[in-house]
């Protein structure tokens, strides 16, 4: 029997280009309601796909690589721009010939256009969250590349940043091809408690968890999660989160417009 690749998750989660698509919902997304497909050393977790008020396209996943699974060929996307997030493992990914080890935490920024190939290196399972997605406005690589163009960032290298409520990672805040702005860091809330007033913006906002219990308010609907899920707040929508529980929550939030 064929081996499944990387790249065949790629396509089972893909969606022809003149399909109708929805408005991805605001809310709550738990890890354990994604549905799993699986395959010889390797899952894929489908998370969301449809539309949002600043990409024509959006589509989330989850892939798993065992020990050994063997990794997809390099490819290149030719008008899709990636966020990748490794939840766990160790990750060896290689774009345009330049290879950088990740381990947990470590994010990928990815152009359009640029080759590359993702594998796991490490003796346990490397579980990563993928971000797929082509702006309504046109595509702007050189706007990109000036920007410093694909990242590929391990936790380790960036600095914490204390705060009264516990502290933060900047990772980074640019414009991409596809984004007029996209921003990403880690908040640390040490405290039960919020993490500040309620507000709204223009970039819709995922909050992905890392550790601890949360507790979010969007739009007057209030949502609880834990690692692994993530909540979704649409572009001009009031939200707020704070830790839930006694110990120290951990999570991403990126935003884009």
């Amino acid at each position: 029997m064929m081996k499944t690749t990387i790249s065949s998750f790629i396509v089972l989660f893909a969606i022809c280009s003149n399909a109708q698509l929805d408005p991805i919902r605001e809310g709550i997304y738990k890890w354990n309601d994604f549905p799993v497909k699986k395959s010889e050393l390797k899952e894929g977790r489908s998370i969301l796909e449809g539309t949002s008020p600043h990409f024509e396209y959006i589509e989330m996943h989850a892939t798993t690589q065992k020990p050994g699974a063997t990794p997809g060929p390099a490819h290149a996307n030719k008008d899709i721009e990636e966020c990748l997030i490794v939840r766990e493992g160790t990750m060896k990914v290689t774009i345009e010939g330049e290879s950088r080890i990740l381990g947990p935490e470590g994010v990928i920024l990815l152009m359009p256009q640029q080759m590359h190939s993702v594998e796991n290196v490490g003796d346990t399972d490397l579980t990563y969250y993928v971000l797929r997605y082509r702006a309504r406005k046109a595509m702007d690589i050189e706007r990109g590349r000036n920007a410093g163009g694909s990242l590929m960032i391990n936790a380790d290298s960036l600095t914490f940043k204390p705060s009264a409520r516990g502290g933060g990672v900047p990772y980074f805040d640019r414009p991409t091809a596809m984004c007029e702005r996209f921003e990403m860091h880690i908040t640390q809330l040490d405290k039960k408690g919020p993490s500040h007033k309620p507000h709204k913006h223009i970039e819709t906002e995922i909050i992905l968890m890392l550790a601890g219990k949360t507790k979010m308010t969007i739009d007057g609907k209030v949502y609880q999660a834990g690692p692994g899920d993530f909540y979704l707040a649409k572009s001009g929508s009031m939200h707020g989160i704070e830790n839930a529980g006694d110990e120290p929550c951990r999570y991403f939030a990126f935003k884009w417009n």
